[in-house]
């Protein structure tokens, strides 16, 4: 029977959309990360393009140019978020293209941990959990924490 997972070898992923719930749950990652040091993956994800509210076709990559502006944009979150807490962590940055949900569950395989936003840009202010972070509680194979809204990261 294998023991627990040693420090070192702790991953924990962090959706980060540029809302300020996902600044919140990055916030809430790179504190955790730091605290029990483990490496942090900070992930972005690129939903299809839709129209109307339905998805359409459309490339399946991301395009380099606008990759290259996601990952100038999440360094710039992540460098934010360290800098901000004074808590050096290891992490890697991954722009990933596919509808958010899938994306986080997918590279949460074989996590320590996945960390969400209580909502992102798409949700309905009334909803307690978005629909990404409520479909990630559903069907993470690893712990998942949801950073709420509260009077800090309004």
């Amino acid at each position: 029977m294998a023991g627990p997972e040693s420090p070192q070898s702790q991953r924990i992923v962090v959706g980060v959309d540029g809302s300020h719930f996902s600044t919140a749950a990055l916030d809430w990652a790179v504190a955790q990360a730091h605290l029990v040091g483990a490496r942090l993956e900070a992930v972005m994800a690129l939903p299809p393009p839709t129209q109307f509210g339905l998805p359409t076709a459309g490339p399946a990559e991301i395009g380099d140019e606008t990759r290259a502006i996601l990952s100038t944009a999440l360094s710039e979150m992540v460098a934010d978020a360290t800098q901000r807490l004074g808590a050096p962590v290891a992490v890697d940055e991954l722009v990933v293209p596919g509808a958010p949900a899938r994306v986080l569950l997918d590279q949460a395989k074989g996590a320590s941990l996945l960390v969400v936003g209580s909502r992102g840009h798409g949700a309905f202010s009334g909803m307690l959990l978005g629909s990404v972070s409520q479909h990630c509680v559903q069907h993470a194979l690893c712990p998942v924490v949801v950073v709420p809204e509260t009077p800090e990261n309004r």
